[in-house]
């Protein structure tokens, strides 16, 4: 049978090309996006689960890690990657529009957490330890807010709340809550009752030298208005809205290393629940 050589030629530099080219992806190093100084998230020294999740990642994408750090939260996505900066950014909601997200490597939701000791009936926000506590911690501009104000709590809590932060003037401002100063309030027993965001309160509650519980607050949430008010979310992992390459790249580790993934995060103790069903 008789073949081009052109054609012959044309595929050999096919071939030969993918394979330095591919050599060379493994060469570079994967650029993460990540906070500074958000514990237990990420810092500087490394210690964040976050942190452990973009090792594992790199490691099986066999690509170093390198990091490029950013301080405030509101403005990271448009100053870091979607300047290319970094290449991917390890903790952000699913379906997230300013990125490409991943499936889904988690879910989690906000939580009750409360000494062990008093022993709290705690099931959701109908509970009457809530009408009750002298004191409840949460985090303004968070679901637990919405439903403070649905069951008539937020006024009474507002003086107490500007306490946890130190008042400063929002203007222009990123108002850091340190969610590991919210469960010391409940440790302490300075507050009965905090409502967080568990993955944000889980390494908290697990060195606590109060015993402390969390408590999973369900999805069935209503505000005022009748409206409902989410408290499960997914997390995944986003990249820039071109590099459709890696996130193939990383939807496929998510999916060969989950079990890996899901360890990490109970060695923290983050509480897990199962995704929805696909409607």
């Amino acid at each position: 049978m008789h073949i081009n050589k052109f054609l012959i030629t044309a595929l050999c530099l096919g071939g030969c090309l993918a394979i330095p080219q591919a050599q060379a992806e493994q060469n570079k190093a994967l650029k993460v996006c990540a906070a500074e100084d958000e514990m237990p998230y990420s810092n500087k020294a490394g210690e964040g689960f976050e942190n452990k999740l973009a090792e594992l990642v790199g490691k099986a994408l066999n690509r170093k890690v390198e990091y490029v750090y950013w301080s405030d939260p509101r403005y990271y996505i448009r100053d870091t990657l979607d300047k290319g900066l970094c290449d991917v950014a390890i903790g952000v909601d699913k379906g997230d529009p300013r990125v490409l997200t991943t499936q889904p490597y988690y879910r989690s939701g906000y939580v009750f957490i409360s000494r062990e000791a008093d022993n709290l009936d705690l099931k959701n926000w109908d509970s009457e330890a809530l009408r009750k506590a002298q004191r409840i911690a949460f985090v303004p501009g968070t679901p637990p807010e919405v439903m403070m104000k649905a069951i008539g709590r937020y006024n009474d809590m507002f003086n107490y709340s500007q306490e946890l932060v130190g008042f400063k003037s929002r203007r222009n401002q990123y108002i850091k809550y340190e969610t590991s100063k919210l469960v010391s309030e409940i440790s302490s027993g300075h507050a009965e009752i905090a409502s967080l965001w568990g993955p944000s309160a889980a390494r908290y509650v697990k060195a606590s030298a109060t015993p402390v519980v969390m408590t999973m607050i369900p999805d069935d949430n209503v505000r005022a208005d009748g409206q409902k008010v989410d408290f499960h979310f997914s997390t995944s992992m986003g990249v820039r809205k071109n590099d459709s390459t890696l996130l193939a790249q990383l939807n496929k580790v998510i999916e060969d290393h989950r079990d890996e993934i899901t360890e990490l995060l109970e060695a923290e103790g983050i509480p897990l629940v199962a995704e929805p069903d696909a409607p």
